[in-house]
């Protein structure tokens, strides 16, 4: 039976819902699922966080380039994760990010789960994933500051545990080969070996599974974020608070009979400071890591709205996806279970003590609205929860405590990300559409980015199947292992 706690809960505030500012404190809104009415659950820990980074979150705006060597719109995790390696290659090149939101309130990166995995079927995605576990296992490393405490982003190396019914049992057999081909250790687990290791789980209709050995697992989106921009403000990153609204261009001639042109300049609404001030800043580089709203970013350079190359629109939009909180005590403590893949599509992982953390991405006919922020509780108590009592007979008495939504940035030709230059736009760069994988994967997508600004081509994971011409070819890469 289905119980939902109706008390305060002083549970994950570092993600959950929204970061709200009052009265210079911070606060966190739970939405009730009886009343859809938002209560206050209390001030939290994040609190003294949050003050301890209120100048670092805002003093943009302060000093605004005129201009600037490589300008990256959205200083989401990508976007951050891109001017750290432009800074690691050559320190004094001079990057700038604008964020239009600065409080990261909606942002993708923070209201994700934080997962981490090899367990994919394109050797691009699992090269990525291998070389992002790295990064996280030596974060204190990689972007400690000077004078601060070294950053601890709470890794929790895991593992993933995929199951597969009969009938996926080829396809995940097919993406365990290519996924030990590539370097990840991935073990495969028969029925038998379910049942051994996990006792508790219902696998009657489950024929097989695949489990990492090492470089999967969670962390925490906010604090990997804090840590990546801490880092780069140490650099001389500079964030803006703004909306990138236009661009100026100049044309070249490209050979004898075709012209492109070269975008110079961002027009920049300043925001914040009670200002909406208009500046325009100069750039040699301008890299899209504009998460959802990266279609719009286009755009506004005629992509998708000309003719010949400027005709393939970047096929990237937000998608809405619910992530439930629920409370299990009946599953053992000591159960040391990974982040468990459902052949449904149903995902869990514990979060802490006996709290664990669930979700489902909708099939297309069930995709929510955009426009709001809202959580449909009815969908965790049609989809999810049946599921999970299935899966787990422990879970028939759990107890839903809060639930939060974010947006995935989706590309919906064939949901992998889209990398590197327009084939027009020369300077114009994308860094888009990893279909809720970008969390994971900036790291290794930062760096690539990096690599074809800094060096024309790519030093280290080679990334060219995914480029935009492969929308203008229709030549699409599918992975099977999508959640």
């Amino acid at each position: 039976m289905l119980r939902i706690l109706r008390f305060n809960s002083g549970f994950r505030i570092k993600r959950l819902l929204r970061l709200i500012h009052n009265g210079g404190r911070l606060n966190a809104y739970e939405s009730d699922p009886y009343t859809s009415r938002n209560r206050q659950v209390g001030d939290y820990s994040t609190e003294n966080r949050w003050n301890s980074l209120k100048n670092e979150f805002s003093d943009e705006n302060k000093i605004v380039p005129l201009e600037t060597d490589c300008l990256i719109v959205g200083g989401g995790i990508m976007g951050s994760a891109v001017a750290y390696w432009l800074k690691q290659k050559n320190l004094d090149m001079k990057v700038t990010i604008v964020e239009r939101d600065s409080s990261y309130t909606r942002a993708s990166t923070v209201l994700s789960c934080g997962g981490i995995r090899q367990q994919f079927s394109l050797p691009e995605n699992i090269r990525m994933s291998m070389f992002g576990a790295e990064f996280l296992k030596n974060v204190k490393q990689n972007l400690s500051v000077y004078d601060l405490d070294p950053p601890d982003v709470q890794y929790f190396e895991k593992g993933y545990l995929f199951l597969a019914s009969e009938k996926g049992a080829e396809t995940l057999m097919y993406n365990h080969k290519i996924q030990t081909e590539v370097g990840a250790k991935v073990m495969f687990l028969t029925k038998k070996d379910l049942r051994h290791r996990w006792p508790w789980l219902n696998i009657d209709d489950i024929e097989c599974g695949t489990i990492s050995m090492e470089r999967e697992g969670w962390f925490d989106p906010w604090l990997f974020l804090v840590a990546f921009r801490q880092k780069n403000k140490s650099m001389g990153v500079q964030y803006v608070k703004g909306d990138v609204t236009g661009f100026q261009f100049r044309t070249e001639a490209h050979n004898q009979t075709e012209e492109k042109k070269q975008l110079t300049h961002a027009h920049v609404r300043l925001l914040g400071n009670d200002s909406n001030d208009m500046q325009p800043i100069k750039f040699r580089h301008i890299v899209n890591a504009a998460g959802p709203s990266a279609g719009e970013v286009s755009k506004l350079v005629g992509i998708g709205g000309g003719d010949g190359l400027l005709s393939v629109a970047l096929p990237v939009e937000p998608r809405k996806r619910y992530v439930y909180v629920i409370h299990a005590p009946k599953i053992p403590p000591n159960s040391n279970l990974p982040f468990l893949i459902d052949p449904t599509g149903v995902y869990m992982r514990r979060e802490s003590g006996d709290n664990f953390i669930c979700g489902k991405s909708p099939t297309e006919e069930q995709e929510p609205p955009t426009d709001n922020l809202e959580v449909d509780y009815d969908f965790f108590q049609d989809e999810i929860w049946p599921v999970m009592a299935h899966r787990i007979p422990a879970m028939e008495t759990l107890k839903l405590r809060s639930a939060w939504s974010g947006y995935y940035e989706v590309n919906t030709a064939d949901e992998n990300l889209i990398i590197g230059s327009h084939p027009y736009y020369e300077n114009f760069y994308f860094v888009n559409g990893s279909s809720g994988h970008g969390l994971q994967h900036a790291p290794a997508a930062g760096r690539a980015i990096s690599e074809l600004i800094v060096d024309g081509c790519y030093k280290t994971i080679d990334l060219s199947r995914m480029s935009f011409n492969r929308l203008v070819n229709k030549e699409y890469i599918f992975e099977n292992n999508i959640v």
